[in-house]
């Protein structure tokens, strides 16, 4: 089985006042390059990254990660245009499962996304990440349901819907990350 990643990084980013994907946490490090490597360490064979909002100004920020950029054209429609143009590159790779994240997602680490990985997910695995019972990211995504969640995908929902409608092998990961997702930058001192 062949695992890859996904990060979700097309947004405008508008509570944070810039596209996140331009983001850089305390350390400096962009949330990108993080979450590239977060998916990488974890157990990807290779991670793509959809962008859209300063696409131009983010493909420098992945120079030396090994990622693959996707740029969403559509981007402004919300996640799910996102979520269809990263799932169009993935279907194209010999990718089984991909893991799904957010770019804004900076204490998720290596070992959340290692824990979703076992065991091996197949072409047929929905599996998700809940942190103290609250269903979080990442997601893993079988093969076998791209094209439904891509067909199912709207506005900012992206595969909430879908995932909600059939059975999802839930991942307890609270003792690991809290998955709360970033949207405001931190009060100014």
């Amino acid at each position: 089985m062949t695992v890859h990643g996904l990060v979700l990084a097309a947004g405008a980013g508008s509570r944070m006042g810039t596209p996140k994907a331009l983001v850089r946490g305390a350390d400096g490090e962009p949330w990108l390059v993080r979450a590239v490597g977060v998916l990488a360490a974890g157990g990807c064979a290779q991670v793509d990254v959809v962008l859209g909002a300063a696409a131009e100004e983010a493909l420098p920020l992945l120079e030396g990660t090994g990622a693959s950029a996707v740029v969403a054209a559509d981007w402004a429609e919300g996640m799910s245009a996102s979520l269809r143009a990263g799932l169009r590159a993935v279907a194209a790779s010999d990718a089984d499962a991909v893991v799904l994240t957010l770019v804004d997602l900076p204490d998720v680490t290596a070992e959340v996304v290692a824990r979703l990985l076992r065991p091996l997910p197949a072409p047929a695995t929905l599996r998700r990440a809940v942190y103290d019972g609250r269903a979080g990211h990442p997601v893993v995504l079988g093969r076998d349901h791209w094209a439904g969640i891509a067909a199912a995908a709207d506005g900012d929902e992206g595969a909430r819907g879908y995932l909600a409608a059939r059975p999802v092998d839930l991942v307890e990961c609270g003792d690991l990350a809290s998955g709360h997702d970033v949207d405001r930058p931190p009060p100014a001192p």
